[in-house]
C-alpha cells in the first residue's frame, strides 16, 4: 500500500516503475495466460503427451450438501462454484486416463489469483502431494484411491489471501510439464475463517460466530435515546452475486492481492470504498432531505439491491445515511468471513477540531447563535464493529474494532475511519492506529454552553459532561434483544478509572480545551428541566418546563423555548416554533409551565425521521445567570402490517400481504412500497400514486420461498410527506 500511487491516467501509460519488475497486482479479476505445455527444451519427434498420466475430470463436491460447504459452513452460498475457508482442510477428487502410480507419475495443484502470480506474494501457489498435512499450512494428501481416481484432502494456509483462485493439475513429463485447460468450474473461493483458532478473525463461541458471520438479517437501533426505534435489515451477504460484488471493492479500492490476507488492511480500505466521496465508492450520501435522481436512504430495506447495482454500474449508488452505509459495510464483512455487528451510539457528538468539547454559543437574550455553532450532536450514529487481532498494536487491543464507512471527516486524506481497537478507546489509549481520537471524541465528549459579555469576556454558562456517548447499543446473539454495550467503550460515568481514561488520551494527543480563560460559575440556587410528551406523528403535543427555586428569593426568569426541526445529525433545518414567557420562582417553590406545539406548526417542514430539538434558555433578571437544556425528540411513526397467505413451505407458492393505513391529515402522493426477504423473496416495488387521508392500501405480492427456516420479511414506505416506515414479519418456512 506504500507505493507513491500516480493518478489513474498515468498509471495505465506506464505500468512498470522503477522499483518494481512486475506492475501492481490488485485486481482479482484479472488472469493471465498459463501455458498447458510446458517444454524444457526441445521435443523429440516421437514424443506423444497422450502416454503419460492425463488428467480426464475434477470433482470439487461443490454442492451446498457435500462435504466441503456443510464443514466449511459455506453452505448457504447461492453460489454454485466450491468457496471454503483458510487453514482447514476441504476434498477433491481427480479422474485420471489410468490408475495413478506414486513411484513413476509425478503431478502437483497450482492455485493462481490475478494477472501476476508470484510466489513469494502468495499469488502463486504450488502444492505438492504429501503424506500428512501440516494444520494451517498450504498442503495435500491422497485420501482414498480407485481405478482411476484419487480423492485429495487439501489443507490451505491460515494466512491467506482472501478471494478468488484459479485451479490447474499440473503433469510433469521427461519433456516438459502438461497441465489442465483453464477451467472456471473448478474455481474456488478462499474466504476467513473464524473456526480456526490460526486465522487472524477466529472467534471462540459458536453462537457468535452463528449471530456475526451466518446470520443474514439483523436490526439497526435508530430514533433517540429517550425513544429508541428499531427495524430490520437484510444483510443478504449469501445472496446471488454478492460474494462477487464484495471482491470486486477490494479491486475498485485497488487493494493488493497480496494483501487481502489480512483483515486490518481490508477493513481500513473498504471503510474508504463503502462511501463514494474521493474515491467513486458504493454510497452517496445525502442529508439535505432532497433525493431527486435516487432512492430516499429510508427506502432501502437492505444491502443486496445496493451492492448489485453497484456491482453492474460501478457508479454510486444514490443515497445513504449512517445505518446504510454501516448495513452494507457489515454485508462486507459477515460475506468475507469477519465476523461483525452494527452499533448504534445515542448522542453521538461529532466534534469538528476533536477538541473533545462541542461548543454551542448563546447570543446576549441566551438564544443560540447559529453561525457559530459548527459542532453537532446526532441523535444516533451507527457503525461496525470487526472482529479480529490486532499483531501491529501491543497485548491486549485485539477483538472488537470500529470501521466507519460514513464520510464525516478525512484520515489519512481520504473519508475513512477506523479499524480502531474498542478496548484503546476506553482506556484512552488513542495513541494506537487508526483513528482511534475521533471515535474517543464521538463517545466522550462534553457539551459547552458559552456566551460573550458586551465586553468581549467568554462567560461558560453550563458544561454538560453526561450528554453524549450516553448509550451503545447492538443486537443480541441469537435474539432481536438490544444488547447494551456502553461499558465497553467507556467506564462509569463519573468514576475515577474514567477520569483517568480521559487523563490519559489528553496525554496522548487528544486535544482538551481548558476553560481557565473563560469565567465560569454555575448557577446553583434555581435548577431548570424540561420534558416533551410523547406523541404521534400529526397529533398535537406539549412541552413542560419546571423550575426549581432552591433560594429564600423570589426570581423572575425570562424564558425561551426554541423549537426547531433537525436532521437526525442534529443539524437544524428550520425553526419551527419561537415562544417567550416571563416565569414568577416563588421561594422554595417548583413550578412547571406548558407549551403547547400544534401539528399544523411543524408538519410542513417535517424531515425523514420526524425529529425535533428543543432549547431551553431561560435568564433570572435579577442576577443575570443563564440556565441552559436542551433535547431532541422523535414522533411515533406509524407502521406498515405484513401478514402471509397459504401454506409457507419450500419451492411453493405463497402469499404477502402488506397494508398501511394513512395517518395524516393530506392525502399522501407518489408513494413507493418496498418488500424483501432473504431466501424468500428478491426485493419488489411498488408505486401508488396516492393515499388518501385515512384510506388503507392493501398489496399483495406472491413469491416462492428457496428455502426451510426462520426468515424475516422486511417492508419499507416511502413518499416525500412522510419516511421511515417499516414493518417486519419473522416467518418459518417448512420443509417440502
Amino acid at each position: 500500500m506504500s507505493e507513491p500511487t500516480s493518478t489513474n491516467k498515468e498509471k495505465k501509460k506506464t505500468p512498470l516503475n522503477g522499483r518494481r519488475a512486475l506492475p501492481s497486482n490488485n485486481s482479482n479479476a484479472e488472469e493471465n495466460e498459463v501455458p498447458e505445455m510446458e517444454a524444457f527444451g526441445l521435443i523429440p519427434r516421437g514424443f506423444n503427451p497422450k502416454d503419460y498420466l492425463r488428467v480426464v475430470d475434477i470433482h470439487m463436491f461443490k454442492e451446498h450438501y457435500e462435504i466441503n460447504k456443510q464443514q466449511h459452513h459455506t453452505d448457504k452460498y447461492y453460489n454454485p462454484k466450491l468457496i471454503v475457508r483458510r487453514g482447514q482442510p476441504f476434498q477433491i477428487q481427480i479422474d485420471f486416463n489410468r490408475p495413478y502410480k506414486p513411484e513413476t507419475d509425478q503431478f502437483w495443484l497450482e492455485y493462481l489469483i490475478g494477472r501476476y502470480p508470484q510466489q513469494n506474494k502468495g499469488t502463486y501457489i504450488p502444492i505438492l502431494v504429501g503424506d500428512v498435512l501440516k494444520p494451517g499450512e498450504w498442503g495435500a494428501k491422497i485420501i482414498h484411491r480407485e481405478n482411476n481416481s484419487i480423492r485429495l484432502s487439501i489443507m490451505s494456509s491460515a494466512t491467506c489471501i482472501v478471494g478468488k483462485f484459479r485451479l490447474y493439475v499440473a503433469i510433469w513429463t521427461p519433456f516438459g510439464i502438461i497441465r489442465t485447460h483453464r477451467n472456471s468450474a473448478t474455481d474456488t473461493y478462499i474466504l476467513f475463517n473464524p473456526w480456526c483458532q490460526q486465522d487472524a478473525v477466529y472467534l471462540d463461541d459458536e453462537k457468535e460466530r452463528e449471530e456475526y458471520v451466518l446470520n443474514d438479517v439483523g436490526i439497526v437501533f435508530h430514533g433517540n435515546i429517550d425513544e429508541i426505534k428499531l427495524r430490520s435489515w437484510s444483510y443478504g451477504q449469501f445472496e446471488e452475486n454478492i460474494l462477487d460484488a464484495c471482491l470486486f471493492l477490494m479491486d475498485k479500492a485497488e487493494l493488493e492481492l497480496s494483501g487481502r490476507g489480512n483483515p486490518i488492511k481490508i477493513c481500513r480500505v473498504a471503510s474508504a470504498v463503502i462511501n463514494s466521496r474521493d474515491d467513486n465508492g458504493v454510497i452517496a450520501g445525502s442529508w439535505d432531505n432532497t433525493y431527486t435522481y435516487g432512492v430516499a436512504p429510508s427506502a432501502w430495506t437492505g444491502s443486496v439491491d445496493i451492492l448489485l447495482e453497484y456491482y453492474s454500474s460501478k457508479q454510486p449508488v444514490r443515497y445513504g445515511q449512517c445505518w446504510v452505509f454501516a448495513g452494507v459495510f457489515n454485508t462486507f464483512l459477515r460475506c468475507l468471513g469477519i465476523p461483525a455487528r452494527l452499533i448504534t451510539n445515542y448522542s453521538s457528538a461529532h466534534d469538528n477540531n476533536a477538541n473533545l468539547q462541542l461548543d454551542f454559543f448563546l447570543d446576549d437574550e441566551g438564544q443560540v447563535d447559529a453561525k457559530l455553532t459548527k459542532d453537532s450532536i446526532w441523535n444516533y450514529h451507527c457503525w461496525n464493529e470487526a472482529w479480529m487481532t490486532r499483531p501491529d498494536l501491543p497485548v491486549g487491543f485485539g477483538g472488537w474494532q470500529v470501521v466507519d464507512g460514513t464520510p464525516q471527516e478525512t484520515s489519512d486524506g481520504m473519508y475513512r475511519c477506523g479499524p480502531a481497537s474498542v478496548q484503546a478507546i476506553k482506556h484512552g489509549h488513542v495513541c494506537f492506529q487508526f483513528d482511534a481520537p475521533f471515535v474517543f471524541a464521538e463517545v466522550n465528549s462534553d457539551i459547552v454552553y458559552s456566551r460573550r459579555e458586551k465586553n468581549g469576556a467568554q462567560v461558560i454558562e453550563k458544561i454538560d459532561t453526561t450528554h453524549i456517548g450516553k448509550l451503545i447499543v447492538t443486537k443480541g446473539v441469537g435474539s432481536d434483544e438490544m444488547v447494551e454495550i456502553t461499558e465497553e467503550y467507556k467506564f462509569q460515568e463519573g468514576s475515577d478509572e474514567e477520569r483517568l481514561a480521559l487523563e490519559t488520551a489528553v496525554m496522548y494527543g487528544v486535544k482538551k480545551q481548558t476553560t481557565q480563560n473563560a469565567m465560569y460559575q454555575p448557577q446553583k440556587d434555581v435548577e431548570m428541566d424540561f420534558q416533551v410528551q410523547k406523541a404521534v406523528l400529526g397529533s398535537d403535543f406539549k412541552v413542560t418546563i419546571t423550575f426549581q427555586n432552591k433560594s429564600r428569593n423570589s426570581y423572575t426568569a425570562t424564558t425561551y423555548l426554541s423549537g426547531n426541526i433537525v436532521f437526525y445529525t442534529g443539524v437544524t433545518k428550520n425553526e419551527f416554533k419561537k415562544h417567550s414567557f416571563s416565569a414568577k420562582l416563588e421561594p422554595l417553590l417548583s413550578s412547571a409551565f406548558d407549551v403547547m406545539i400544534t401539528s399544523n406548526e411543524y408538519l410542513s417542514d417535517l424531515l425523514d425521521q420526524a425529529s425535533f430539538h428543543f432549547f431551553v434558555t431561560a435568564r433570572i433578571n435579577e442576577t443575570g445567570k443563564i440556565l441552559a437544556a436542551q433535547k431532541a425528540t422523535v414522533l411515533e411513526i406509524p407502521t406498515l402490517r405484513i401478514k402471509t397467505q397459504g401454506e409457507m413451505v419450500a419451492d411453493k407458492e405463497m402469499s404477502v400481504i402488506v397494508e398501511f393505513t394513512n395517518p395524516l391529515k393530506q392525502t399522501l402522493e407518489n408513494v413507493t412500497l418496498r418488500l424483501e426477504g432473504p431466501g424468500v423473496l428478491r426485493t419488489v416495488k411498488k408505486e401508488f400514486r396516492q393515499i388518501p387521508m385515512n384510506s388503507t392500501l392493501i398489496w399483495e405480492v406472491k413469491c416462492t420461498p428457496k428455502r426451510p427456516g426462520l426468515r424475516k420479511l422486511i417492508a419499507s414506505l416511502n413518499c416525500d410527506a412522510l419516511r421511515h416506515v417499516y414493518g417486519e414479519l419473522s416467518i418459518q418456512i417448512q420443509k417440502p
